[in-house]
């Protein structure tokens, strides 16, 4: 799924499925099932709402990502559920690609970090800064290789907009947390197209768990109490799940 001007997300392959949810909460009870049902999907509706995670982290996603530095090092603050490796301008010297927006978004003066969802005055004048700019540090970069300079002295002169390239495994609960989190209104506009990738193609391989994962909160009662409910299979099932997890 292409992102940005030349980055891309890719789901490699997936481990599990709807169904390993729900049977990693029902061996508390020492119970399996073979097919999905209405009980199953209400359960783990149940466990996403309740904050009961740890049968989230069963189910496995392996995505190869390309996108820039700058959002690299965003995403990669996301550390518990992932696993990585990563393209190393140690070892690589191939032509490095830059980002380029079409837009570069104003500074936005009434919050302490982030943009306007409008551009600059200058807006092409900004973007061919940014476009002279790649290709000098691209120029240069070549110049050193062919000095002699090793690669990884060479990449010093590459700009944070470069693209990078790696292979990304998390669980379909730690996934869940980091787009809660870059999807956020106030994340900045290029990791949210990447977040929001990774949650389309999610959907489609665990549509019940990733739908209950992202759902907004239960409704409250009144003066904001929770609504009284009596214990259900669900509630027995997620408490154990918890229990176990201790």
């Amino acid at each position: 799924m292409k992102v940005l001007d030349a980055g891309f997300v890719e789901l490699l392959d997936t481990f599990g499925d709807d169904l390993t949810v729900v049977n990693a909460a029902r061996v508390s009870f020492h119970k399996e099932v073979a097919e999905m049902n209405v009980k199953d999907e209400k359960l783990i509706k149940y466990l996403a709402k309740h904050n009961h995670v740890t049968p989230f982290f069963h189910p496995q996603a392996r995505f190869r990502l390309k996108m820039p530095i700058f959002v690299a090092r965003e995403w990669f603050r996301h550390q518990i559920g992932f696993a990585r490796n990563e393209v190393s301008r140690r070892y690589v010297d191939e032509q490095p690609e830059s980002y380029l927006p079409d837009v570069c978004r104003a500074r936005d003066t009434n919050v302490k970090q982030g943009s306007k969802a409008t551009g600059v005055l200058e807006n092409d004048v900004a973007v061919g800064l940014i476009r002279d700019s790649n290709a000098s540090a691209q120029e240069t970069y070549e110049r050193l290789l062919g000095m002699g300079v090793a690669p990884e002295v060479a990449r010093t002169v590459l700009p944070q907009g470069m693209y990078t390239e790696f292979i990304e495994t998390g669980s379909l609960a730690a996934y869940a947390r980091l787009c809660g989190l870059r999807l956020d209104p106030s994340a900045q506009a290029e990791i949210r197209a990447y977040a929001d990738a990774v949650r389309t193609l999610l959907l489609e391989k665990f549509p019940v768990s990733w739908g209950a994962l992202s759902a907004e909160e239960a409704p409250s009662g009144p003066q904001g109490k929770p609504i009284e409910r009596t214990v259900s299979e669900e509630e027995l099932l997620a408490k154990s799940a918890s229990a176990n997890a201790c």
